[in-house]
């Protein structure tokens, strides 16, 4: 299986190292198991050359049927799980750092109203660790915003929010309707060094003479909004990030439409459960952040 498991991770890269990277092993190791495959198989699989490598027309051949083989064996694996959890129907679902919960958890909770033996698993990781493991088949579904290969990814649309400051309710901020980047730089900033507009904004405000102090910085959202509840400084989150708290408010930026697009993605060489077509139909209800 794992020989089959690298040469499908090949065919997908086109390269021998990234696909020994996305596999998490050593290009040595792939390299001998694509060679032990092909001894068993009777000939070269692959032709590299300076662009990479492609398939051979035995490589051609056998492709289908080797995808079908890891195919079925994810599906046997899922299979084994809901018979040893009593039918039991596992879902497991990657979430980006930066996802906020209002309208994912929503949607969950939709779902397993309509599947009541739903066991849901919800992991939140760093992007390379969902795509890690969506590849690897440990989760049937990743929520992202960041982008990737639509080659490699079944990608679903889910909503698009738009960014806020947030701040205490006795923050000077607080008491504008729309915040400028003019006083954003004249505020001490609570920096997100994983949030995906962290470029875009930087850099407008680079462009219009501005520089944003970063009096903080975490990749924890919890402590940065703590750090705001007190009034150590203002925080830029997405809508879905936001939480319905008396000690906070939100305020739109005025010069500048940041936004971000959540999508579902799901590994196009794994097959798709009705679970996981269900659960998706879900995410995409209502479109709206909220909701």
């Amino acid at each position: 299986m794992n020989q089959i498991r690298y040469f499908l991770a090949v065919c997908a890269h086109r390269n021998f190292t990234h696909a020994a990277s996305a596999s998490n092993v050593s290009q040595p190791s792939l390299t001998a198991a694509i060679k032990k495959l092909e001894d068993e198989l009777g000939g070269a699989l692959f032709i590299r050359d300076r662009a990479g490598c492609r398939l051979t027309p035995l490589g051609k051949l056998v492709y289908p049927r080797l995808n079908r083989v890891q195919i079925e064996a994810g599906e046997a694996k899922a299979e084994a799980v809901r018979h040893t959890r009593l039918e039991r129907v596992p879902v497991s679902i990657g979430i980006g750092e930066t996802i906020g919960l209002n309208t994912i958890s929503a949607a969950v909770e939709r779902f397993r109203g309509r599947l009541p033996q739903a066991e849901i698993e919800l992991i939140v990781a760093a992007p390379d660790d969902l795509l890690n493991g969506l590849r690897e088949g440990d989760f049937d579904v990743v929520v992202t915003a960041d982008e990737v290969s639509p080659e490699l990814y079944r990608i679903d649309p889910l909503y698009r929010e738009v960014y806020h400051v947030v701040v205490s309710k006795e923050h000077p901020l607080s008491r504008l309707d729309a915040v400028t980047l003019d006083a954003l730089a004249a505020t001490a900033m609570l920096d997100r060094p994983n949030c995906e507009m962290r470029d875009t904004l930087h850099g407008t405000c680079a462009d219009r003479g501005h520089v944003l102090y970063a009096a903080y910085r975490s990749n924890r959202v919890d402590w940065l909004l703590g750090l705001a509840r007190q009034g150590s400084g203002a925080v830029i989150l997405p809508e879905t990030a936001i939480p319905m708290d008396a000690g906070l408010v939100s305020r739109p930026i005025e010069d500048i439409d940041i936004a971000r697009d959540v999508v579902a993605l799901r590994h196009r060489h794994q097959a798709s459960r009705p679970e996981t077509n269900a659960l998706i139909r879900e995410f995409s209800r209502g479109q709206r952040p909220g909701n």
